[in-house]
Order: C-alpha cells, then sequence, then structure tokens
C-alpha cells in the first residue's frame, strides 16, 4: 500500500480540492494513507484539515510546532507514515494527483527485491513566471554538471520511492532538492517520468528566487561532498563454531 504525504504551509484554499483530487486517485491506486504536515500554518490550514478528517478515513494531519521547512515536512510526515511506499507532492494544487498513476505503473515496472527504486517526476512545461523558470533551468543545469544525477528537474515534488531508502538518507534542510542524488548514493536506481504543471490558482507561492539561489549553492557543494564519501556496511558473519 502507498502513503501520501503532503507538506503545506498557508494552503488553506487548496487543502480541500486537493484532498478530494487525492481520493479519486485512491480509487484506482492503492493509496491507503494521507498525511497532510501543517508546517506552522497561521491562515487557518491546519484547522481545516483537521475538520476534514471526518469526511477523509485515510487523511491524517500532523502539525509543526514552529515553521520548519518543506524538508522537515517531508521527514516528518515519511518518518510516521504506515506504509512501505511514499508518494509526495506538493501542497499547491500544481501538481495533478492523477498522475501519481502514472508515477506508480513506472515504479511496478522497475521495482526490483534486491535494490530499491525511486520514480521522480519531471514537469513537461512549466506554469510559472519568466523569472522562476529561467532561475530553476540554471540551477537545475548547474546541479546536474556538478552532481551527474541525470535529472532535468528536481524541483518537482512529485515523487515515489520505499520509505526505508528514504530513512537512510542523511538529513538536512533542503535536502529534499538533492533527493535523486541522495537516493543514488544510496544505491537506489532512478526513474524519471514526465508529468503535467499545474498553474496555481488559489493562494500565495513561499518561494523567493535569489533567496533559494544563495542557499542552493551551500547544499550543492555539501551534497558533492557528501558523494565523495559514500558509506556501505560491510557484510558481517559470525564464527558459531
Amino acid at each position: 500500500m502507498i502513503s501520501v504525504v503532503v507538506p503545506v504551509l498557508n494552503e488553506k484554499d487548496n487543502v480541500a480540492p486537493l484532498l478530494e483530487e487525492i481520493s479519486a486517485v485512491a480509487r484506482k491506486v492503492p493509496v491507503s494513507e494521507i498525511i497532510y504536515v501543517d508546517d506552522g500554518s497561521t491562515d487557518g490550514t491546519g484547522e481545516l484539515l483537521r475538520a476534514l478528517k471526518s469526511q477523509y478515513s485515510a487523511l491524517r494531519v500532523l502539525q509543526h510546532s514552529k515553521r520548519s521547512g518543506q524538508s522537515a515536512g517531508l521527514w516528518t510526515g515519511v518518518r510516521a507514515a504506515g506504509n512501505d511506499i511514499i508518494v509526495t507532492l506538493d501542497g499547491d494544487g500544481q501538481n495533478d494527483p492523477a498522475d501519481i498513476a502514472l508515477v506508480y505503473e513506472a515504479y511496478r515496472a522497475a521495482e526490483t527485491n534486491s535494490t530499491g527504486v525511486m520514480v521522480a517526476g519531471q514537469r513537461k512545461v512549466r506554469n510559472d513566471s519568466f523569472v522562476r523558470r529561467l532561475s530553476s533551468r540554471f540551477a537545475n543545469k548547474l546541479r546536474s554538471a556538478l552532481l551527474q544525477d541525470n535529472t532535468r528537474d528536481t524541483g518537482c515534488s512529485l515523487k515515489m520511492f520505499r520509505r526505508k531508502d528514504y530513512l537512510a538518507l542523511p538529513y538536512f534542510d533542503h535536502m529534499h532538492r538533492f533527493l535523486p542524488a541522495l537516493m543514488m548514493r544510496e544505491q537506489v536506481r532512478i526513474v524519471h517520468v514526465d508529468v503535467s504543471h499545474r498553474p496555481r490558482t488559489r493562494g500565495v507561492s513561499k518561494y523567493g528566487t535569489w533567496g533559494r539561489a544563495i542557499v542552493g549553492i551551500s547544499d550543492l557543494l555539501g551534497v558533492l561532498w557528501l558523494q565523495k564519501r559514500p558509506f556501505a556496511f560491510p557484510q558481517v558473519s559470525e564464527d558459531l563454531n
């Protein structure tokens, strides 16, 4: 079964319509749990989510005591999940929940018993401002050139992976931007799927441009450092004689 993890911050207007779309997908894909992580919202997002629990039996609501960021929200949700397979998506409605079926189909085709697989959605067409598209294109090219993660678009939140593979990663703030490279470090195979991207019709974006770029450079150097220092547990045998 699959757990859907959705971190949110001040997305009250998007909660109900997105939940309905996720629930519709759950009738086609084995989703048994929808985990919303409210990252310290102040617009009533948390209150609305708790009110909707009576309407959606699969819904779980987790609350951060203070704003901690998207990576913390994902970590909280994945750690609390009760299923082995996780799918993540943004709470702003720009990821189309219908694409979960595409991601799941790719996951089932690629999964093996011996190694982990992560299916990473990549947006075919971005419905964002010109400045955001331009800065993202530059950041993606720089990251891909340095980390060699073969991923065109790490900013797409629609991803599917095993819970245990995610929890084995080194945690740091903003780690969600580098999931393909971090998963590859743990010998997880990355499969890419083109997905749709919708314009934001409700609420306000929480992401700046230049501040993210400055922080992203130091994070990128940190991940590059991690790549050069992979750790694999040695095989252990015990002499019982």
